[in-house]
């Protein structure tokens, strides 16, 4: 059963689930696919795309998501891909893949986009992240489980964002970014670990000091060493912790020019 209001343009070829609820004035194009309890508010815009939306959804007044907005876009099938119980709210817009990359932009379960956020074309986004208001990815950008983007924050294409990260408001990011780490300022750089983050997440106090050692370890002490040799030490020294590992083989796998930096070292 649905609940589809009068104003509303569906396309037969739409496919619904059960007990979705489409406000008035939403347009619903033709490969778009609502899972069971999803809800369209009002005003929302689906177009143009092959969308799939978990269950349990919930799109404000305003949400599109629509063609994307990069320029060598020519009209391939991509996809947009939304999870379980996610919350995107007004005016936030979404766009599909590139034959470029991916040739789709997923979303996971359980994230929050707030009003006027932009996520664009192959961006991958975890399970439960959270983009405060006017929060903005360019294309091609990867975030983690349970990354936190502050608002107007704005992150640039290629990036990626360690999971448990926590992006502050207002900050430019043209650098990778560990897992659990902290990062502000206009031009961003690395402000330490998301520690409030961590203790929300359940993170033991154990956990926790072990992160701020190998944290200081790899970005803040100096001698003769250089970064490849702290980051090989600290592989060696922590076998075995997972926690532990999710940082330094993050730290591993990237560009080290491409590496976000504490602001001393950037």
């Amino acid at each position: 059963m649905q609940e589809v209001h009068p104003t509303a343009i569906v396309h037969p070829q739409a496919h619904l689930g059960t007990n979705v609820k489409i406000g008035p004035y939403c347009i619903v194009g033709p490969n778009v696919t609502l899972g069971d309890g999803v809800c369209l508010h009002s005003h929302v815009v689906i177009d143009n795309v092959i969308c799939e939306i978990g269950e349990e959804s919930e799109l404000f007044p305003f949400v599109s998501i629509n063609k994307t907005q990069d320029l060598k876009y020519q009209g391939e099938p991509s996809r947009v891909i939304i999870g379980k119980r996610c919350v995107i709210r007004e005016y936030a817009t979404i766009q599909p893949g590139t034959a470029g990359d991916k040739m789709k932009t997923i979303i996971g379960d359980n994230c929050l986009l707030m009003a006027c956020t932009h996520v664009a074309h192959d961006c991958i986004l975890g399970n439960f992240v959270q983009m405060a208001n006017h929060a903005t990815l360019a294309g091609h950008v990867s975030i983690g489980d349970y990354a936190i983007i502050g608002g107007l924050a704005a992150v640039h294409q290629f990036v990626t964002i360690g999971p448990y990260a926590i992006i502050g408001g207002m900050s430019g990011v043209e650098a990778d970014v560990i897992p659990y780490g902290n990062v502000k300022g206009d031009r961003a750089y690395l402000n330490g670990l998301n520690l409030i983050g961590l203790k929300r997440r359940g993170f033991t106090r154990e956990q926790v000091d072990t992160l701020r050692s190998v944290y200081d370890a790899l970005f803040q002490e100096g001698g003769a060493s250089n970064f490849s040799d702290r980051l090989a030490d600290l592989q060696q020294k922590y076998q075995g912790d997972n926690v532990v590992a999710s940082l330094l083989d993050f730290a591993a796998s990237q560009d080290r020019r491409a590496l976000m930096r504490p602001k001393i070292l950037a």
